[in-house]
């Protein structure tokens, strides 16, 4: 049963991050289902390594630096699977004028002003909120924005049907998920924020942030009739986004 689930976890660290895992074998049909509630936790390991090189290099080095290295560590770790379904479906959805153009656009390798101007903007926001705390308290967001990040995409996968036509990195609805699957996907997702940043502010951050990215779920809805793996990366960086700057606005408050 341990290994079982110690398997699904390494799964999900495979399938999201460029951190070595060691063997895996072959993955059951059902790995994405199984593996899901596990994603949250792998935020939180992002979060945490992202969050410890913004605290290590503020130590020798001057805002705004520490927190544009810890941002391209967070890329780095999860080799922009994230930014990349951010671009494409800002690209599809801007420049798709059908359902099937934009599903086309999304499996296109290039990328457009869509998308530049996506990326851009996204990783603006979450510099320009993180920079404004200190490196403790912009580590600490981190973890619990990237844990909740996860488990927003995982919202989606269960309440949106595939878009099909196995056009991007996901391809499997998550309808099977079980009750304790839920709970614990649930549970690592949120209760990082509330630990590390209180229940107000986690709250508050949260709920704003998963608006922001229910919106990027309901134009999905609209453009191409479900989700894809593009569109989940989407999700997760406007979540990202939206909490990085929620929080901020809470712990700092305006200027």
């Amino acid at each position: 049963m341990i290994a079982r689930e110690v398997r699904f976890f390494k799964i999900a660290l495979q399938f999201l991050t460029q951190l070595p895992v060691g063997s895996i074998g072959d993955c059951p049909p059902d790995w994405l289902a199984r593996s899901a509630k596990y994603m949250p936790l792998v935020g939180v390991i992002v979060g945490a390594i992202a969050g410890a090189a913004i605290v290590l290099s503020a130590a020798f080095l001057p805002a705004p630096l520490p927190t544009v290295i810890g941002i391209v560590v967070a890329i780095a770790i999860t080799g922009a699977l994230h930014e990349d379904g951010l671009a494409d479906t800002t690209d599809a959805f801007g420049g798709g004028r059908t359902r099937e153009r934009r599903l086309e656009i999304m499996r296109d390798s290039r990328i457009g002003t869509y998308g530049t101007l996506a990326l851009i903007s996204v990783l603006a926001l979450k510099g320009a909120a993180l920079v404004a705390l200190t490196p403790w308290n912009a580590a600490l967001v981190m973890v619990a924005g990237h844990a909740g990040a996860r488990l927003a995409t995982i919202v989606t996968m269960s309440r949106l049907p595939h878009a099909g036509g196995g056009v991007a990195k996901v391809s499997q609805k998550i309808s099977e998920l079980t009750v304790s699957e839920i709970a614990v996907a649930l549970a690592l997702g949120l209760i990082p924020g509330f630990l590390l940043l209180g229940a107000t502010t986690f709250i508050a951050a949260a709920l704003f942030a998963f608006a922001a990215a229910s919106i990027i779920a309901l134009i999905a809805r609209r453009k191409i009739a479900g989700y894809t793996g593009d569109v989940l990366g989407a999700v997760e960086q406007v979540f990202e986004a939206a909490f990085f700057v929620a929080a901020t606005a809470l712990i700092v408050g305006p200027h």
